[in-house]
């Protein structure tokens, strides 16, 4: 049963207005203002740096061991987001993980749109290795959208013949922009986070002329054989639960492991309120042990 956290949460959700009507740009506003409440975890440093021209930032637990690397993709659909809306619920990843984590901005849409990110996303990626970080030290993590463009990442890195990281942790993904799950409609009623109307109106603004399942902006249409260990993230009061479960059947039957943990009632990516709320700090926990584990392999 949710925590009485988690219910305060859905009225303040609940309670907010309408941004449907406003620009990108407002949209982008508006989430780094919202995001200023969350505090970082103690005892994490941040440092900007610039990663093969991309802004990107540092988050580091004390005394972490320099070896492994959690690369974050920021969620957003594609269109907002950034290190400041993300920098709190990474420190507590990292955190918990006991690793360092590099977080960084890839180019938004409209203003950059398809195939921008998962330029960015690989570049980052190939920047990592090239630094001296052994791919079987590094995991892959995002939400929302930032868990597509993982996925994304994945199949692009094992076009171009380039090493996979250990394991990849997706939150809450969104690897279907041509929107046919059924929970779009079945859920809609019970999100307090996500509309398809929303939906609808970041997929056109990511992929512009491209074809919405096209296998590097839909994951869900890609060739996954060969994709490391997945942890899927998803609560079942999701619009996006579909994309969740289609995905882990689709890379099941590609022969991919994955593990999902459908959390009853939960909200999209609600382990973004980590302190505020014990079910996104079980859910940090369970993040990080499943990173343990496949660093150490």
């Amino acid at each position: 049963m949710p925590s009485k956290e988690y219910e305060d949460i859905l009225e303040l959700l609940n309670s907010m207005p309408d941004t449907s009507g406003l620009t990108f740009e407002e949209r982008r506003s508006n989430f780094e203002e919202q995001a200023s409440q969350l505090p970082v975890a103690e005892n994490v440093s941040c440092e900007p740096l610039s990663v093969a021209g991309i802004p990107a930032e540092w988050i580091v637990p004390a005394e972490t061991p320099e070896r492994s690397v959690l690369l974050y993709l920021h969620g957003g659909g594609y269109c907002i987001g950034s290190i400041n809306t993300h920098r709190g619920m990474v420190s507590h990843i990292a955190m918990a993980a006991e690793t360092k984590a590099l977080l960084i901005d890839y180019r938004l849409a409209p203003e950059s749109p398809f195939p921008a990110a998962v330029e960015d996303s690989t570049s980052a990626y190939k920047w990592l290795l090239s630094q001296g970080v052994g791919s079987r030290d590094i995991i892959i993590a995002g939400d929302s959208a930032g868990g597509g463009l993982t996925v994304s990442t994945l199949v692009s890195l094992k076009e171009k013949g380039i090493p996979l990281p250990a394991a990849v942790v997706l939150i809450s993904p969104w690897v279907d922009l041509a929107i046919t799950g059924n929970s779009v409609n079945s859920k809609a009623d019970i999100d307090p986070m996500v509309t398809k109307e929303g939906l609808i109106e970041m997929a056109e603004a990511y992929t512009d002329d491209t074809d919405h399942r096209a296998p590097l902006a839909s994951p869900l249409y890609a060739e996954l054989k060969g994709l490391p260990p997945m942890l899927i993230h998803v609560g079942t009061s999701e619009i996006l639960y579909d994309d969740a479960t289609r995905l882990v059947d689709h890379a099941r039957k590609s022969g991919v492991e994955v593990t999902i943990n459908t959390a009853e009632g939960m909200c999209h990516v609600w382990h973004y309120f980590t302190i505020m709320l014990p079910e996104a700090l079980e859910a940090i926990k369970e993040i990080a042990v499943f990173m343990r584990e496949h660093l150490r392999k």
